[in-house]
Parts: structure tokens; sequence; C-alpha cells
């Protein structure tokens, strides 16, 4: 997972499309439907191999044990930093635009967070990595954000 460099987080704030328009996008925020932690990751693992827990954004990121080759390469091709949390390490202002429901992506810009992919649209991608980066380039628009 890759974390942000030079983004202070608590300057983070939801905000609404229309305070969004015309805003470009710095950051690409996903947020896991799953606890950061040894335990959390393990009991994820465990629950998805019982079919007890989902998490959309997971299938299309990582395999069995790690990320997935194809994720990297489609992420590494964004025009912007792509940076992953879980639901216990997400900032606030992410958990407070999102509801507190995972698995999502939001882009961060100049006013704040704008949630631009939920847990539905995620599964929609089918565990493409392609399919992912489509949805968020739909989604930006639809959310009339540019590219920074």
């Amino acid at each position: 997972m890759r974390r942000a460099t030079g983004t202070s987080d608590a300057r983070l704030r939801p905000v609404t499309d229309s305070t969004a328009e015309g805003q470009a996008i710095r950051r690409l925020i996903g947020v896991y439907n799953a606890e950061g932690t040894l335990r959390g990751e393990l009991t994820y693992w465990v629950g998805k191999r019982l079919g007890r827990v989902h998490c959309a954004l997971c299938d299309i990121t990582h395999g069995s044990v790690r990320e997935r080759s194809d994720w990297q390469h489609c992420r590494d091709g964004l025009p912007v930093p792509f940076d992953a949390y879980h639901r216990d390490d997400q900032p606030a202002a992410v958990r407070s635009a999102t509801g507190d429901n995972a698995p999502a992506v939001l882009a961060e810009t100049s006013e704040g967070v704008v949630v631009l992919l939920g847990a539905d649209e995620l599964e929609l991608c089918g565990k493409s990595p392609q399919r992912l980066v489509d949805a968020l380039t739909i989604a930006a628009a639809d959310h009339h954000l540019d590219w920074e």
C-alpha cells in the first residue's frame, strides 16, 4: 500500500460536487473494507476464503497474498498518485465523506475530498484494474473534476 508523501491529511475535508466543480484531482484515495492491523489482515483473509467478508477494491488490487501486477501497472499509469487506507487508518475527512462505508475511492482536490466510487461501482469493475481506471475516468468527468 502506498501512502502520500508531502500531503497533509489534516487539511482534508469532504466537499460537495458543486464545490468540487473545476477542481483538479491531486491524488486518489482508496479505502479497503478491512482493518490494517496484522490481526485485521488475517481476519479478512480467512473471512474471504470462508465467504464471510468481501471487499471489491481488494479484489481489484490484490491477489490472495500481495498486490496484483496488473493493478501495479494500471496504478502507475494514473496521472495522480493512488494511496490506500484501511477502515481503521483512514483520515477522518475520508471517513466522513464516505459515511464510513467501504470500499470506496475518493479524489483529493485543493478543496477537499470527493467520493468517486462506492462499493457498488467497484463491484461493477469485476475485479479488473483497467475497468477501475475506466470507472475513475468517467466518475471524475461526471463530477466535473480535472486531472492535475
